[in-house]
């Protein structure tokens, strides 16, 4: 089953659009969590029990678990094993942002699919199309390029001016003419005006997006410039905002009613 597919499937299944973000931060997790012999993956787990109905995807970030050595990739793997064997209807987004020549990118690609066994990943397109076929020879796969992050200072180089136009959207117009349909695309949601740009430019492509949470991005904006004509084809990821929430069932379930609102 491809992507595309499996992101239907789950998101009909569990009526929702909300992708949670696996980013464990050790000086954020509970005592309890600490104490144990793998407090990554057990806040991870955690986490995927409390939410597992409610969301589209899980988005582990690869950085909070490079940050603690073997250890941490250890966990890593032990989290995507577990969400494979309990909830493999679950499609898993590594976010690793990779971005290299073609043969460094070849295994780039053999590390997040073979290895990880990752359901997508994020990459740059900065380097040129031949870095990205490694990614796109897995047909099954989804590469999803980032145009336009959700941070502050995005603007600074993305928004740059090529032919009267801003970079992200040079960028896009470009990518469109590849036609690859294992290609998705990330657009912050704190920027639905560029989110807009991107859909009507794409109205059949995925979008994974970021912001709602921590960054404060408004989510009828988000949702209503990001969703396809099918009312889907995006997920919307939030972590912190839910990681460490009081509640995250609570905190999960809020987020993805109040998104299917505006749907």
């Amino acid at each position: 089953m491809n992507f595309k597919h499996k992101l239907e499937r789950i998101i009909e299944k569990n009526n929702s659009l909300l992708c949670v973000g696996l980013d464990p931060d050790l000086d954020k997790l509970p005592r309890h969590i600490l104490k144990k012999k793998n407090p990554i993956f057990e806040f991870n787990k955690s986490i995927i029990d409390a939410t597992h109905d409610l969301v589209c995807a899980y988005k582990p970030n690869i950085a909070f678990y490079e940050a603690e050595g073997l250890n941490g990739l250890s966990q890593l793997k032990k989290t995507i094993e577990y969400l494979q064997s309990n909830y493999s209807e679950i499609p898993i987004v590594l976010d690793a942002k990779r971005a290299d020549i073609g043969n460094t990118a070849k295994m780039y690609a053999k590390s997040v699919f073979d290895y990880w066994n990752a359901d997508a990943v994020t990459v740059y397109a900065h380097l040129g199309k031949d870095t990205l076929l490694p990614f796109l020879e897995y047909k099954d796969k989804l590469t999803i390029v980032l145009l336009k992050t959700s941070n502050p200072d995005s603007g600074t180089f993305q928004n740059i001016v090529v032919d009267r136009k801003p970079y992200y959207l040079y960028i896009a117009e470009i990518i469109k003419k590849w036609n690859f349909d294992n290609l998705g695309l990330f657009v912050g949601a704190t920027y639905p005006k560029e989110m807009r740009d991107i859909r009507d430019l794409f109205p059949n492509k995925i979008i994974l997006s970021a912001g709602l949470g921590a960054q404060s991005a408004e989510i009828k904006k988000a949702v209503n410039a990001g969703v396809n004509k099918q009312k889907s084809g995006i997920m919307l990821n939030v972590s912190r905002s839910i990681l460490y929430s009081k509640n995250p069932r609570w905190k999960a379930k809020k987020l993805r009613d109040e998104i299917n609102k505006y749907r």
